[in-house]
């Protein structure tokens, strides 16, 4: 049984890799709380981010695009303008499922 737990867990690992790199940068996390405590609709636009995190229009746009690969957010576009915000269908779900994989071997544990 715990064989099947730790196997479980190793999935869920590689399941939630591109997530945890993705939100395991502090960079990334300040623009993820300047993008929860933004305006959703229509979304945030690059120079937003980059106004709320006192980051480079660059530097903005290469961790927005490491977020959007790791389908934690979402971009929007009106023409030439691109509005990014939180993705609803977010792959952050799955860190839910890791949680309960490491509680349940833990539990094991005791």
């Amino acid at each position: 049984m715990k064989q099947l737990v730790t196997a479980n867990l190793a999935d869920e690992f590689i399941k939630n890799q591109k997530v945890l790199t993705a939100i395991g940068n502090e960079t990334r996390q300040a623009i993820l709380l300047a993008m929860i405590q933004g305006q959703q609709e229509p979304g945030m636009r690059v120079g937003e981010i980059k106004e709320e995190t006192h980051l480079s229009r660059p530097a903005v746009s290469h961790h927005l695009r490491i977020l959007k690969e790791a389908q934690i957010i979402s971009v929007r576009k009106e023409g030439t303008i691109n509005y990014y915000r939180l993705d609803t269908k977010s792959k952050l779900s799955l860190l839910k499922n890791l949680v309960e994989q490491i509680e349940i071997l833990l539990s094991q544990c005791e």
